[in-house]
C-alpha cells in the first residue's frame, strides 16, 4: 500500500526537502517495520556503570515486547541477557533495578540461574532423560560501555557501538568531566501520547527555544545563540551553546558554583539516547525516548551527580525545574504535534534549513529522518 509512494521520498536536497510523511508517526504497519529494522537492531542505553557496581546489582530495560537484564557478575564482569526463563518462558524479574542475592530464581518453577546466566539448579529434573543443566543458559545479548554508560542491542549480529560513535566520547568528556564519577540521584518516567520520533524531532532543534513557551525562553536566556551549533556525525549528533552573561540561573547565583559546564550541551546517540548538561548545573542528565506503541512513548529522565561532591542547591533546582517545568512544557508541544499529524490537512511540512546550518536551522531533523528512512527501507 505504501511502498510506491514512500520509497520515492525525495530528501536529497535538505534545503528544499519536505519532511518525513506524517503516517510514519502513527501507522501501525510502519511502526511494526520500524520495530524490526530500528528498535530491535540498535543500541539502547540502560544505565550508568555506577548502578551495577557490586556483584548481583541489576538494571532491567524493557522495549516493546522485549525485556533485558544487565547484571554485575561475581567475577566483576557485566552480563546482559533476555529476562526470560528457559523452561517455560516466564519473565524472571519485574523490578526496574535491584540486587540479586545469590541466584536469579524463576517465580514459576524455581529454576535458578547464576549471575552469569548459567543454569545452577532446576527442581525435580534429576530423572529427566538427556537433561544437562550445564547446557542451559539465559540467552545473552551484546553489551558495550561508552563514556561509562552501558548499552545493549538485541541483534546478536550487530556491529560494535564504538564503531558507530567514533569521536562521541571525547566530545562528551570536554563538557562532562565527571562522567566516570557520578551516581544516580533521580529517575523520572513520563508516558506521553506521541510517537517517539516527535519527541526526538523536538529535542534536536533550537528553532523553537525563543519562540515557544515561557520555560523554553528561560532556558534560552542562559545561552548565547550566536554561538549555538548543531552538528551531525553519522549515528551521533550534538547541539550546544556557550553561556550568556548571567549572574543567576534557575533562581540561584552562579558565583562560586561547581558545575559540569556553563554551556548548554546535548549529545544524542542513534536512535534515542540523549546525554546532556544544563548551564551551571553539577548534574549529568540522560533522556531516553522509549516507544510503547505508534503514538505512545515512555520518556525516561535520569539525573546523576558527582560522587565526590554533594548536590548544590542550584543543581537540585535544575532537576526540579526540568522534571516539573521544562519537561511538561515539551510534552504539551509533543502531544499537540501528534494530534496535528493525524489531521487530513497535513502530510509533509517544509524543513527550515539555512545554508549556514545556523542555530535556528532544522538540519538535524533532516539527518535524523534520513537515518530512520534508510534503516526501514534499505
Amino acid at each position: 500500500m505504501y511502498e510506491d509512494n514512500l520509497t520515492n521520498w525525495d530528501h536529497s536536497d535538505a534545503e528544499t526537502a519536505l519532511t518525513l510523511p506524517s503516517r510514519y508517526y502513527y501507522d501501525e504497519a510502519l511502526f511494526r517495520l520500524e520495530a524490526k529494522t530500528i528498535h530491535y537492531r540498535t543500541w539502547h542505553c540502560v544505565c550508568h556503570r555506577s548502578e551495577i557496581e557490586s556483584p548481583g546489582d541489576f538494571v532491567k530495560f524493557d522495549l516493546l515486547d522485549q525485556s533485558i537484564l544487565v547484571v554485575k557478575g561475581e567475577s566483576g564482569n557485566v552480563y546482559a541477557y533476555h529476562n526470560v526463563c528457559q523452561h517455560r518462558g516466564t519473565q524472571l524479574i519485574k523490578e526496574r533495578r535491584g540486587k540479586i542475592k545469590h541466584s536469579i530464581i524463576c517465580p514459576y518453577h524455581a529454576w535458578a540461574y547464576q549471575l552469569d546466566g548459567r543454569l545452577r539448579k532446576a527442581a525435580r529434573t534429576d530423572h529427566l532423560k538427556d537433561f544437562d543443566p550445564a547446557r542451559i543458559s539465559l540467552k545473552s545479548v551484546p553489551i558495550e560501555e561508552v563514556a561509562s554508560f552501558c548499552y545493549v542491542n538485541m541483534d546478536t549480529d550487530t556491529s560494535p557501538l564504538a564503531d558507530d560513535v567514533i569521536g562521541a566520547e571525547s566530545e562528551m568528556r570536554r563538557f562532562l568531566p565527571d562522567l566516570d564519577d557520578v551516581v544516580l540521584v533521580n529517575e523520572t518516567d513520563y508516558v506521553v501520547n506521541a510517537n517517539w520520533k516527535v519527541i526526538v524531532d523536538n529535542a534536536i532543534e533550537g528553532y523553537h527555544f525563543q519562540l515557544s513557551g515561557p520555560i523554553h525562553k528561560q532556558l534560552a536566556s542562559l545561552i548565547d545563540f550566536s554561538g549555538y551549533t548543531l552538528e551531525a556525525h553519522g549515528k551521533w549528533w550534538d547541539f550546544k551553546g556557550p553561556p550568556a552573561s548571567v549572574d543567576t540561573a534557575f533562581g540561584h547565583s552562579v558565583a562560586g558554583e561547581t558545575y559540569q559546564t556553563n554551556w548548554f550541551y546535548n549529545i544524542q546517540l542513534w536512535p534515542m539516547t540523549t546525554i546532556y548538561a544544563f548551564p551551571y548545573a553539577d548534574v549529568i542528565g540522560t533522556f531516553n525516548q522509549i516507544p510503547l506503541g505508534p503514538e505512545k512513548t515512555l520518556l525516561r529522565f535520569g539525573h546523576y551527580q558527582p560522587k565526590s561532591r554533594s548536590q548544590s542547591a542550584l543543581s537540585k533546582a535544575v532537576v526540579d525545574w526540568f522534571n516539573n517545568k521544562l519537561g511538561p512544557e515539551d510534552i504539551d508541544l509533543n502531544v499537540a504535534v501528534q494530534q496535528g499529524l493525524r489531521s487530513f490537512g497535513f502530510d509533509q511540512g517544509r524543513y527550515v534549513i539555512d545554508a549556514e546550518r545556523g542555530p535556528n536551522s532544522e538540519h538535524l531533523l533532516h539527518h535524523f529522518h534520513q537515518l530512520v528512512y534508510h534503516a526501514m527501507h534499505g
